[in-house]
């Protein structure tokens, strides 16, 4: 009785399976006495092969019989395009596989002898005898009853599949090269090698337009397979000769129209380059060949002539595997699809190379002898153009005073980082101008109420609005904090002692939340002596699915405290974004600064607080003198500071109230003299008239300092000096 399963009966995959086998016995056994005994066999189906003559369809089934060993019991490779592909009886199938690929495709073999379960249609690359290799769809199906073992059925050149899956695949990298490569594997499929050439505009992100041939540069982007090339050839990373890059590029372009052109042999080939050198630069190798060149096209922006050409895409292939019109227009229809997205790569390299010059503009300057900073920025993914939002930055303030500033402005990209920029430059720009944190922050409120549209940041992903910062500004003469806080959180300080404390304001929604509060930044004064630390950060680096924010800044305190006193900082800033918290579990940017306090010497320094009186200016010339000596300024430097010094007592006395009060540092080759008073009014510096008998002391000032200036305290003023010895 017949133990084949009936059609009835039979599943989907047994009968895949027994069409297959009756393909595969048109091959005959591979161990039957050669072509001959096949060829008489009238009941063989031979694959037609499409020729001009006839116009027929190519046939691009392909089918292996394996034992239980994964061993060749039977095949048919007749079809052209596995011309070159062979198995001997007996053989391996894994001769058949490139060597990185034998393991995954022998566990998946395994597999479906274990399972019984088909594994169906995975693109695979199949090595010929020349060492090119060929790209199929393959499915391994367990093989019907009675046989055992399994049959791979091997689809070549499956073109539509093929577009559908590469246009599926391609773009989805926002990397130039990962998206040249994608393309570059696609196109391997219709040939041996595969090259996409780029202009060097699309790689630096420029804006690409037409321009005349003699000036295009041309770099390849990807090259596929990965093997050793001959030398000279031209691989990945290498910028192609200017003459070739003008043949490529005339050559896709006629008439001025980008379109794609087939070189049918090497003769021809070698007769348009002209030069052995070129030869050996763009030709793979010394086999006979023929290229399709396809051009990288793009619609140009408005008000250009037409379209843009952003490089080309060359496929080699053996040339009696002859280009047909069908083949090239499936070429031309991926490229066509691929072009605007390596467009969208280049773009996204602009945006990515105007963010990264707006970040290192903003990056902190390293720190001074009296405080040390480390600061560590890192985005939530890659793909968020390699900065967001966040903002850390520090910077020297005059008085030897130092500016710590942390914000976040929500969302990612160029637009949160231009938000991100322009509140970072104004906190910069008004704290050198002398205003003290609370004072900063009540701008910087003004300024996103005034500038920011909330309903078109956020249709653009994010909105200045509801953006957080806090500002510290460090004095290492008086070891002392002034901070203010805009919806932060709080900074954590561990003092040299070990002990550990959150530095909390009173609550505030954030800048421009007008509408919500009108209450005035608190101003927070704390004392940080020599070996404090002070961390600042924001929410991505404590935020945690699985834990309250309290928790994760509990969990930063307790790093900060164990802190040794001799720890490379910048290295222990790393260490602790690495492991707060888990990398996979991050859903927003980190940013971090550790300040370690070390202040100024106390012998370096000298301060007096003098009453207001007609001799106060005598008495501050004596006081400084002394210190002035011992630090052994030159002379000329201490006659200008003592005049100095005389002049803004002398107006402190006229245009203020309340007691005087004179500082004086030396550090290194800079020497600063500052005197503070309780009055509100700016001193300002004009030109005096020649008979006029005041208004000239600011002038003197002037003229003797390399900068001079005011900063507002919560007493009064202060106008500060600086002299170079």
């Amino acid at each position: 009785m017949d133990s084949t399963p009936s059609a009835s009966s039979a599943s989907p995959f047994d009968m895949v399976s027994g069409a297959l086998a009756d393909y595969l016995r048109g091959a005959g056994s591979t161990t039957d006495t050669g072509p001959a005994a096949t060829q008489s066999d009238p009941g063989v189906h031979r694959p037609a092969v499409e020729s001009p003559e006839n116009g027929g369809q190519e046939q691009i089934l392909g089918a292996v019989n394996l034992d239980r060993d994964l061993k060749v019991t039977s095949c048919n490779l007749d079809a052209a395009p596995f011309a070159g592909v062979h198995l001997a009886p007996k053989a391996d199938f894994a001769e058949l596989l490139p060597p990185g690929d034998v393991p995954t495709v022998t566990q998946r073999l395994r597999k479906v002898l274990e399972t019984q379960e088909p594994h169906v249609a995975r693109v695979q690359r199949l090595r010929r005898d020349d060492g090119t290799e060929l790209v199929v769809s393959m499915s391994i199906l367990p093989a019907a009853a009675p046989r055992g073992g399994l049959t791979v059925s091997l689809i070549a050149m499956a073109k539509r599949l093929h577009l559908y899956a590469s246009a599926t695949a391609i773009g989805t990298s926002l990397d130039i090269g990962e998206t040249a490569q994608s393309l570059a594997q696609s196109l391997l499929a219709w040939g041996d090698v595969a090259a996409v050439d780029l202009d060097f505009a699309v790689w630096t992100g420029e804006a690409v337009t037409e321009h005349a041939r003699e000036r295009i540069r041309l770099r390849r982007a990807a090259l596929v397979p990965d093997r050793a090339w001959p030398e000279g050839y031209l691989t990945c990373g290498d910028d192609l000769p200017r003459e070739a890059s003008r043949l490529l590029v005339g050559a896709v372009t006629r008439d001025d129209v980008p379109q794609a052109i087939i070189i049918p042999d090497r003769e021809a080939i070698e007769r348009v380059l002209s030069d052995p050198r070129l030869a050996r630069a763009l030709v793979p190798g010394d086999r006979p060949a023929s290229v399709a060149c396809i051009p990288l096209v793009v619609d140009g922006p408005e008000g250009t002539p037409g379209p843009i050409v952003l490089g080309v895409t060359e496929v080699w292939r053996r040339p009696e595997r002859l280009f047909r019109d069908s083949e090239l227009l499936d070429l031309q229809e991926l490229v066509a699809k691929t072009a605007r997205h390596v467009d969208l790569a280049r773009q996204h390299q602009r945006e990515h190379a105007q963010v990264l010059a707006l970040q290192r503009r903003l990056l902190p300057r390293p720190g001074s002898d009296t405080i040390e900073v480390a600061t560590v920025y890192q985005p939530t993914t890659p793909d968020s153009a390699g900065v967001g939002g966040d903002w850390v930055n520090s910077f020297p303030l005059p008085c030897d005073r130092t500016a710590l500033v942390v914000g976040d402005v929500v969302g990612h990209g160029l637009g949160a980082t231009a938000a991100m920029g322009q509140l970072s430059v104004e906190a910069r720009a008004l704290l050198s101008a002398g205003l003290g944190p609370g004072e900063v922050l009540e701008r910087l409120d003004e300024t996103v109420t005034l500038l920011d549209d909330s309903d078109a940041g956020l249709a653009a992903g994010y909105s200045a609005l509801g953006s957080t910062c806090c500002i510290a500004v460090y004095d290492p003469i008086d070891h002392r904090v002034v901070m203010s806080n805009a919806g932060h959180l709080p900074p954590v300080l561990v003092h040299p002692d070990g002990s550990a404390v959150t530095i909390t304001t009173q609550p505030h929604p954030g800048l421009g939340t007008e509408f919500a509060v009108r209450e005035p930044f608190e101003v927070q004064e704390f004392t940080a002596p020599p070996g404090s630390l002070l961390a600042l950060y924001t929410d991505g680096l404590v935020e945690h699915q699985e834990a309250s924010i309290d928790d994760g800044i509990s969990r930063l305190t307790d790093m900060v405290r164990a802190m040794h006193p001799w720890d490379d900082l910048q290295q222990t800033a790393r260490r602790m974004v690495a492991d707060l918290p888990p990398q996979g579990h991050r859903r927003d940017d980190v940013t971090l600064l550790l300040a370690r306090m070390a202040g100024r010497r106390s012998q370096d320094t000298a301060t007096w607080q003098l009453p207001a009186g007609d001799d106060t200016a005598a008495r501050a010339r004596a006081l400084a003198l002394p210190p002035l000596r011992r630090w052994r300024v030159s002379d000329q430097t201490q006659d200008s500071a003592l005049l100095v010094i005389s002049e803004l007592v002398t107006n402190a006395v006229l245009f203020g109230t309340g007691p005087v009060t004179v500082r004086l540092m030396k550090a290194g080759g800079r020497l600063t003299c500052e005197v503070g008073d309780s009055g509100t009014g700016r001193p300002r510096l004009r030109h005096s008239g020649a008979l006029d008998d005041s208004g000239r002391g600011l002038q003197v000032v002037h003229k003797l300092t390399t900068r001079w200036g005011v900063r507002w305290t919560d007493t009064g003023k202060s106008v500060w000096a600086e002299l170079d010895d």
